[in-house]
């Protein structure tokens, strides 16, 4: 998958607050689909279809071991995400320190009606 259609898929995710919940409980530990769909006020078959798209977007995998399928969070695109975001992040920030010095330098310039 290219990184314009992992992001797509990333965000897409995470657009679902029941999909970051889960990820949330894999960021703890392995879990089973069972052990996923307990807290939730939702059927087994609904959570599997979250998985199923958190799978998709590589958020997470599942494994095999012995008759337990856990599901474990897969970080790297997490972490593209992060970078992406980062770089705005760094856009926004320098934006704001050159506003800072914008307003200093206007507090600093006197007006008639300060005298």
């Amino acid at each position: 998958m290219n990184a314009t259609l992992q992001l797509d898929a990333t965000f897409a995710a995470l657009a679902d607050p029941t999909r970051r919940s889960i990820l949330a409980k894999l960021a703890e530990r392995e879990l089973t689909v069972m052990e996923l769909a307990k807290p939730f006020a939702m059927s087994q078959p609904a959570i599997s279809r979250h998985l199923k798209v958190l799978e998709r977007a590589g958020l997470i995998s599942r494994g095999r071991d012995a008759q337990r399928r856990p599901c474990r969070l897969e970080v790297k695109p997490l972490a593209e995400a992060t970078n992406w975001m980062e770089t705005y992040r760094r856009a926004w920030e320098a934006n704001f320190e050159r506003l800072d010095i914008l307003l200093d330098e206007l507090k600093s310039i006197k007006t008639p009606h300060d005298e």
